[in-house]
């Protein structure tokens, strides 16, 4: 029953990404929403980012030098370890997990809204494809935007681990910096956006799914919103977990 109930959501899945990857219709009307939902899900969402990555970096930092690093180790060793959790685990996929609740609930609600509202039974009516019309520009959207709130991350976690160096004292800035700069490889920062570009359609898509396809009234979509909050590290692994 799970297995089947499984492949039924995600072939629906699947017919609905058809719709949504097809021709805009007004691309002029298509570049407004794509900028509309830049800004609405990348650049609202940058606050967030910096705040969260500041003090992940700070306590990465605080928790290898004090817990982990010992005296037969380098003294470089907490800030090496800082940059690549942060490179390769936590500004490419942690920090994704984390926009997948704030992002995918606002995807989700705004067409769940219209769904309950009537507003995209308005649109077919109209002879509009609303998928397309509706979901494209937010998944473009969110994989346009999700590169430089990586980058952001990143850097606001380094920033985090040198405010522990200069204000906490917890390691002088010279052996972070070492540990900063040890063995440095650029295709660790690209291994991190690419990761961030999957992840960003998963969440963009599976939420903009989930909303649209909502049935009921407003109760039934309140339920579902809820659902899908809870349920928001599961849909991040696994696009047809319900």
């Amino acid at each position: 029953m799970l297995i089947q109930k499984s492949l039924t959501t995600f072939g629906k899945y699947l017919r609905l990404m058809g719709r949504v990857f097809s021709r805009p219709e007004r691309m002029r009307m298509f570049t407004r929403q794509y900028l509309r939902e830049m800004q609405q899900l990348g650049i609202n969402s940058i606050v967030i980012v910096l705040l969260i990555s500041f003090f992940i970096g700070a306590v990465i930092c605080i928790q290898i030098k004090l817990n982990v690093q010992s005296a037969w180790m380098p003294h470089w060793t907490s800030g090496y370890v800082t940059r690549e959790i942060m490179l390769l685990e936590f500004s490419s996929s942690i920090m994704c997990l984390i926009l997948s609740g704030k992002v995918g609930s606002n995807i989700a609600s705004e067409l769940g809204t219209m769904r309950v509202t009537q507003q995209i039974d308005a649109l077919e009516i109209m002879g509009i494809n609303s998928a397309s019309y509706l979901i494209l520009p937010k998944i473009l959207g969110l994989v346009t935007m999700i590169p430089v709130l990586v980058t952001f991350s990143t850097v606001s976690g380094i920033i985090g681990a040198y405010a522990t160096a200069y204000i906490g004292h917890i390691i002088t800035p010279s052996d972070l910096t070492a540990g900063m700069q040890h063995e440095f490889s650029e295709w660790f920062l690209w291994m991190g956006v690419i990761k961030s570009l999957f992840f960003a359609f998963i969440i963009s898509s599976v939420s903009s799914y989930y909303g649209y396809t909502v049935e009921g009234g407003s109760l039934m979509w309140a339920r579902q919103a809820q659902m899908r909050w809870y349920q928001a590290p599961c849909s991040y692994f696994f696009p047809t977990c319900s």
